[in-house]
């Protein structure tokens, strides 16, 4: 059974990172979140949920504007083959969140470790950074150390390499 966002904020405290998590209208798309974004500092994310030819499953953490082209990302991550999006009950099965509430927190529900998180180095350029926590209804603010620590902690470190297309 996955994490619910109450239970991976808990988790966040005992591990002693410090987060603010604003509550909102369920928002699906980054354009969606735009309100949201103006409202909240930092750096906001979208998430990418991508599978290649192998059945390998990566979740790729970007800066919201952030340009990624799919054609060619799987070079850039070590896909085996070219990447589409993972399928919604992959996601589930995996990450324990359904399709709008893909986040840098599920990592916490993969405890097979089948996913690899790629973090677009950019998004690291921000000291906070926002993150829904398992829901598309909340978004917390984490520091981007503190993001690395959970990570980590939750046997999922990241690679960060750029992945975006340089440029705004």
């Amino acid at each position: 059974m996955p994490l619910s966002p109450q239970d991976l904020l808990i988790k966040l405290e005992e591990l002693k990172i410090e987060t603010k998590t604003y509550e909102h209208e369920a928002v699906f798309t980054v354009d969606e979140s735009s309100k949201i974004k103006q409202e909240i500092p930092g750096g906001h994310t979208k998430n990418l949920f991508l599978k290649d030819k192998k059945g390998n499953f990566f979740l790729v953490v970007a800066e919201g504007t952030a340009q990624i082209k799919l054609n060619s990302i799987h070079g850039l991550i070590g896909a085996k083959g070219r990447v589409s999006f993972g399928k919604p009950e992959a996601l589930m099965e995996l990450l324990g969140v359904k399709p709008g509430s893909v986040t840098a927190f599920a990592p916490i529900n993969d405890i097979e470790n089948k996913v690899s998180v790629i973090i677009d180095e950019p998004l690291l350029r921000h000291e906070l950074i926002n993150c829904h926590p398992l829901t598309n209804e909340m978004t917390t603010t984490i520091s981007r150390e503190d993001l690395l620590q959970f990570l980590k902690h939750v046997n999922h470190e990241p690679q960060i390499i750029q992945v975006s297309e340089i440029g705004e």
